[in-house]
């Protein structure tokens, strides 16, 4: 049986990725703070298996103890194949550089950057069955927005770990495949924290008011079929940033 591991999976983009796994008979493995119950419900109607671990992303020794417990479980089930789906992302802080909270700033490096290279490595060193990685990236990451410093330079940074490990993994001769996916705007939670910001704090905020009031926002099905049929049904370039745009 192939699983997929769903960082951020209790809402938004992750919640969409999840239910599709599902209907594919993909067993889900939800990686979040909270539980949606939802997909609990959902996977125990189609006979699919889903099992979810409580985890701060944000909380370097939370990640380390729920990915060797995933790891156990995935070599007691002969896992045939591994999804890694790191969604889980934080916009906050939205705010210039110099009145930047520092807490915040912190916190958005961790679950934006530091997690999903934190759970890339430790599946890269102990998974037995083959990898395919797909990072969630943003068209953040490829150019600057004022107000989104943190936000822009821990994408761009996740996309360079994508390409970096990439070369490496093709180097060494291994069978593991990772990918970064630009999602475009989406009407999920994240928009609606980006809307509530100030004008002082982020430039273009009356674009993406309009984004959302001329419904130019994408549900989060639509792109998360997009993904999934990219991991499911073509034949991947491993270090490409794939943009969802190419794809629908």
């Amino acid at each position: 049986m192939k699983f997929a591991i769903i960082t951020g999976a209790s809402k938004g983009l992750g919640a969409a990725i999840a239910e599709r796994m599902i209907n594919e008979k993909v067993g889900v493995i939800a990686v979040s703070r909270t539980e949606n119950a939802e997909l609990r419900e959902k996977a125990s109607v189609n006979n699919v298996f889903y099992q979810h671990f409580s985890c701060n992303l944000a909380v370097p020794a939370e990640i380390e103890k729920s990915f060797q417990e995933i790891l156990s479980f995935l070599d007691s089930k002969k896992a045939e194949g591994i999804y890694v789906i790191n969604n889980a992302g934080v916009i906050d802080p939205i705010a210039t550089t110099g009145t930047l909270d520092h807490q915040a700033l912190i916190a958005n490096v961790q679950i934006n950057l530091i997690a999903p290279v934190m759970i890339t490595n430790i599946l890269l060193k102990y998974a037995s069955a083959p990898l395919k990685i797909a990072n969630v990236s943003s068209g953040a990451a490829e150019r600057a927005i004022q107000g989104w410093s943190a936000y822009c330079s821990t994408k761009a940074g996740l996309n360079m770990f994508t390409e970096t490990v990439a070369a490496e993994q093709k180097t060494a001769g291994a069978s593991h495949e990772i990918i970064a996916f630009s999602p475009g705007i989406m009407d999920t939670d994240m928009q609606g924290t980006i809307r509530s910001s100030s004008k002082e704090a982020f430039n273009d905020l009356e674009k993406f008011k309009e984004y959302k009031e001329q419904g130019m926002l994408r549900p989060a099905h639509v792109v998360a079929d997009a993904l999934v049929n990219l991991l499911l049904e073509a034949q991947i370039e491993s270090g490409k940033i794939y943009r969802v745009n190419e794809l629908i």
